[in-house]
Parts: structure tokens; C-alpha cells; sequence
């Protein structure tokens, strides 16, 4: 049986720097992370509160970066965004000024570039099937019902 290796509140500390470092972090990961290095929950709060103060944690700069990440890399809509965002525990002010950060423009062109991209895969001759997997695939991907409803009308217009 192996044993979990066990960490001075320092090498926790270092090794909690590190990986904020590399790429930004929500408290909930840094938290679960530590809880899985088996710290006790004093020193827990003691590191978080370390990484905090030396900048290397700030829920407001994760929820921005996340926010723009996924809207630029993975074309997420607002909704699938707010949703990830909850589930790491980010407060509604933080989700409300990270989704603020992505310019209407941006967004809309973004939305019609990927329906249209989409729309080009699907080869279905039954468009019923069609309207159906660019409905899905784009309300999967976080955007509003409105505007996949109103895109999905116009590309496929009889």
C-alpha cells in the first residue's frame, strides 16, 4: 500500500504558487487541490489567504480570463460561460463583470461565424435533422435560445 506524500505548510505553499502560476485559478480548485495534498483545514486557509495577498489567487482575474478563454477558443455563449462559472463557486457580481468584458460585436459575429460553419457540416437531406443538430449543438455551447432559433430560421428558410 502506498502511502500519500505529506508536505511541510512551505513546500504546500510553493507548490500552491506553482500551479496558480501556470495558469489562473478559482478558490475552489486551489482549495480541492489542497485538500488532496491531505492539508488540515487551518493551514488550508492559511495558504489561501497567502496565495491572495501575494496576488497569486483573484477570482475576478480567473472569471475575466475563463470568460474569454472559452468565448474565444471554445465559441461558448454567455449561458454555458455563466454555468461553469457558478460551478466553481464565482459570486454573481464577479460572472456579471467577466460576461460584460465580451463586447456584443465580438460575440454576435462569433455566433454567426459558428452556425454558419455548423450548418455547412451538416448533410443530413432530411432538414428537419439538420435544424435539430445546429439547435442542439448551439444551445449546448451556451447561447441564447433567441438568437439559435432566429439563426436556424434564416439559414434554413424554405
Amino acid at each position: 500500500m502506498q502511502s500519500k506524500k505529506s508536505y511541510t505548510v512551505d513546500q504546500a505553499k510553493q507548490k500552491m504558487e506553482s500551479f496558480c502560476a501556470y495558469q489562473e485559478r478559482c478558490h475552489k480548485e486551489v482549495i480541492q487541490k489542497l485538500i488532496h495534498m491531505n492539508m488540515i483545514p487551518e493551514v488550508i486557509d492559511v495558504i489561501v489567504v497567502h496565495l491572495i495577498s501575494n496576488g497569486f489567487l483573484n477570482e475576478e482575474r480567473f472569471a475575466k480570463t475563463f470568460a474569454r478563454g472559452k468565448f474565444r477558443i471554445k465559441k461558448w455563449g454567455k449561458q454555458r460561460i455563466t454555468q461553469e462559472l457558478k460551478q466553481r463557486d464565482i459570486t454573481k457580481t464577479l460572472i456579471v463583470n467577466a460576461i460584460a468584458d465580451i463586447s456584443d460585436h465580438d460575440y454576435l459575429n462569433a455566433f454567426h461565424e459558428l452556425a454558419e460553419k455548423k450548418a455547412t457540416t451538416l448533410t443530413s437531406s432530411n432538414i428537419q435533422k439538420n435544424k435539430k443538430q445546429l439547435t442542439d449543438y448551439l444551445l449546448y455551447r451556451g447561447w441564447e435560445s433567441h438568437l439559435v432559433y432566429e439563426k436556424v430560421r434564416e439559414l434554413y428558410a424554405e
